[in-house]
């Protein structure tokens, strides 16, 4: 006998625990409400997730694409055309040098572009004397750049050629570049010149090497030719990709690293949120993998997240009113339907109930939870009577 009403008790538990476990209510605003708090949401999809590692870089023109202007005989600049940033053709005419020959007038040379490109430095002016061994100014193709960037070696060693990395400028934050790997560095520095094989004899004691980095560069598109030289940049080098991967934007978790959860707006109630405890995975770049918690077509909240948080205290609509407005028919306090009693006992109220009070309704958890609780009291006294001790025994032990 005891045996079955143990499991009998073992069985209930379970149920009792669940009827007495509190219940989050959804997040209920008012449409002012979402309004101020800037709720903005994000479908829930799969979608490749890349895996990315972090690392700065800097544009540096491609030698191959750089040209100079100079001129083969001595004189003074008498007439230029030459502006910085401007975009020259291949033999359009830039600078008028007036020789040093006798004549009247002395005799003069127009000097031209010697490649297409935009002039990125300017070396004379109106007057200026000019030597043959002078640089004038000096033009590239900015249409593809080459990006330097620095890792750890350790890093560096699990990427390969044609890899790509998505690029950021602070100067243009608006828009996103794509570069892609072309080979590694030709010194572990994140000196240029030095990345590129070039002479760097003229470097300083000063400049501090890190010999556990590597140099890699990429080569960037620019056809509209805004980016310059020199600039810095943020690099999100993709070292893996992975296909249908369920993942949100990382605005959209909330909580600690023990108990993560989003919001997800409610399918049926107009400005409700629910807290939805999630299991999350890796983060790349601004999104996380969710494990489980959330199905395709969720709609979590990214902006505004935080704030619902703290949004559920008051100045919103509660649960009965939302539902009673949704569904269009009165509900309980906890948002459920009402039951067949409930809703005779509310019909009679209406009709003039001669006790002029509505009944209070019953909720089915609540029920469950008053039927569980007298069952196990009737467990719990049967079950000490059988261990109480019979008066024969007790006069026998006397």
């Amino acid at each position: 006998m005891k045996p079955i009403i143990y499991t009998l008790i073992a069985a209930l538990l379970p149920s009792i625990a669940f009827s007495a476990a509190p219940i989050i209510e959804p997040v209920i605003l008012t449409e002012q409400g979402v309004k101020n708090l800037g709720i903005e949401t994000a479908v829930v999809e799969e979608a490749d997730f890349e895996l990315t590692t972090f690392a700065l870089g800097r544009t540096e023109v491609i030698p191959e694409n750089r040209s100079v202007l100079s001129s083969r005989i001595s004189g003074r600049v008498i007439e230029s055309n030459l502006k910085i940033g401007a975009f020259v053709t291949k033999g359009e005419k830039l600078v008028l040098v007036e020789s040093r020959q006798p004549g009247d007038p002395p005799p003069a040379v127009w000097l031209t572009a010697p490649a297409d490109g935009t002039v990125i430095s300017v070396n004379t002016s109106l007057g200026s004397p000019v030597e043959p061994t002078e640089t004038l100014a000096e033009f590239a193709d900015l249409t593809t750049l080459y990006l330097i960037a620095t890792l750890p070696q350790s890093t560096a060693g699990k990427i390969k050629q044609g890899t790509e990395a998505k690029i950021h400028f602070p100067i243009r934050p608006e828009k996103e570049y794509t570069a892609t790997l072309l080979k590694f560095a030709a010194c572990p520095c994140p000196d240029p010149a030095c990345a590129l094989g070039q002479d760097t004899s003229t470097r300083t004691e000063d400049e501090d090497v890190n010999l556990n980095t590597a140099g890699v560069i990429f080569t960037l598109k620019n056809p509209d030719s805004q980016l310059r030289r020199g600039m810095n940049a943020e690099c999100s080098i993709i070292m893996e990709k992975r296909d249908g991967v369920l993942s949100v934007p990382r605005d959209a978790i909330q909580g600690t690293p023990s108990s993560r959860h989003v919001y997800v707006k409610h399918a049926k109630i107009p400005n409700a949120f629910d807290r939805v405890n999630v299991t999350t995975g890796i983060t790349s770049g601004n999104r996380t993998e969710i494990l489980d918690g959330l199905f395709p077509g969720d709609e979590v909240v990214t902006r505004g997240s935080y704030s619902l948080g703290f949004a559920g205290g008051g100045g919103g609509v509660s649960l009965k009113d939302a539902m009673d407005a949704a569904h269009g028919h009165e509900h309980n306090e906890d948002g459920s339907e009402l039951t067949p009693e409930q809703k005779a006992a509310a019909a009679k109220a209406d009709g003039g109930d001669a006790h002029g009070h509505d009944e209070e309704g019953i909720s089915m958890r609540e029920m469950l939870f008053m039927i569980s609780t007298g069952i196990l009291t009737i467990l719990l006294v049967v079950v000490s009577m059988r261990r109480r001790p019979s008066m024969s025994e007790t006069t026998e032990l006397s």
